[in-house]
């Protein structure tokens, strides 16, 4: 019988990365999931056995086929149609992580893992390794305080990153990710102000068409998104966790008034911030 495991993490007060859950599976000969559509990332990393990926192209409406066995792992990514079928006679047994966040594809792309390319292959693989280690942490201590579970959050990021074959990170730091890194910080003090990417350019010395091609570039998102998601999540925090009015929030989050803010709001996330709040409130 399968022997399934899940565990959430209910906490969305962080927007680099939002981990939803984690788990662990050990399925029965020809055990399958979907067709599916997630609505965030799905990574599992395989411990043992082999089965199939198959990834529908949502334009070509090409199926893609993909067999995975231990040590390597694939990626859900959203809005794609998904099927995943454990082998018949050395079905696997995977641990897994559900996540988002404004730079989770980021990470993503330099650990070399798409909805183009969804499959994860090591360098070299191994039953002891820091991917497993920093796994297995979040599966033994599920209770553990947010700052721990997020920390080895991070490093299992690293551990994939260390270990890919398809790395894609540069080895030395670069005079656009100190820009890039820059601007965040600018974005992270000001965004409750009624801050433009002109203002961000102008903070980093450097041109506007120039900043938003190495941001864009580095972060897989134009700066004026990642803005209004980095505001957008800030809303969100305030919407459930105190009894600001909307038009305080929008105030708060740097919307000139609460028109723009529901608005852009309404956009991101499919429903009004009141609703939102209704749905997810914790006071």
């Amino acid at each position: 019988m399968s022997d399934f495991k899940s565990y959430i993490f209910n906490n969305i007060n962080y927007v680099d990365i939002i981990l939803y859950q984690f788990g662990s599976e050990r399925c029965d000969s020809l055990h399958s999931f979907g067709p599916t559509v997630k609505n965030h990332y799905l990574f599992h990393y395989v411990l043992s056995g082999k089965g199939k990926l198959y990834s529908i192209n949502d334009r070509t409406n090409k199926t893609s086929t993909y067999t995975i066995k231990a040590g390597e792992g694939f990626l859900l990514t959203p809005n794609i149609i998904n099927t995943y079928e454990a082998d018949k006679d050395d079905p696997w047994n995977y641990i897994w992580i559900e996540f988002e966040g404004l730079k989770a594809e980021r990470y993503l792309t330099e650990i070399g893992i798409s909805g183009k390319n969804p499959v994860y292959i090591p360098k070299e693989y191994n039953s002891e390794n820091s991917i497993i280690d920093n796994f297995r942490f979040l599966l033994d201590n599920p209770s553990a305080p947010d700052s721990a579970i997020l920390g080895h959050t991070y490093l299992l990021f690293y551990a994939l990153l260390e270990n890919s074959a398809s790395n894609n990170m540069n080895k030395a730091a670069t005079l656009q990710e100190f820009y890039v890194r820059e601007a965040i910080n600018y974005i992270e003090k000001n965004y409750d102000n009624n801050i433009s990417v002109e203002d961000i350019a102008k903070w980093c010395n450097l041109d506007r068409s120039y900043f938003g091609k190495i941001f864009k570039s580095s972060m897989k998102t134009t700066p004026q998104e990642f803005l209004i998601k980095y505001r957008l999540s800030k809303a969100c925090e305030m919407l459930k966790c105190n009894n600001a009015s909307i038009k305080e929030i929008a105030e708060l989050t740097g919307y000139p008034n609460q028109f723009y803010f529901s608005r852009a709001f309404k956009e991101v996330y499919a429903m009004s911030p009141r609703k939102w709040r209704n749905e997810n409130k914790s006071f």
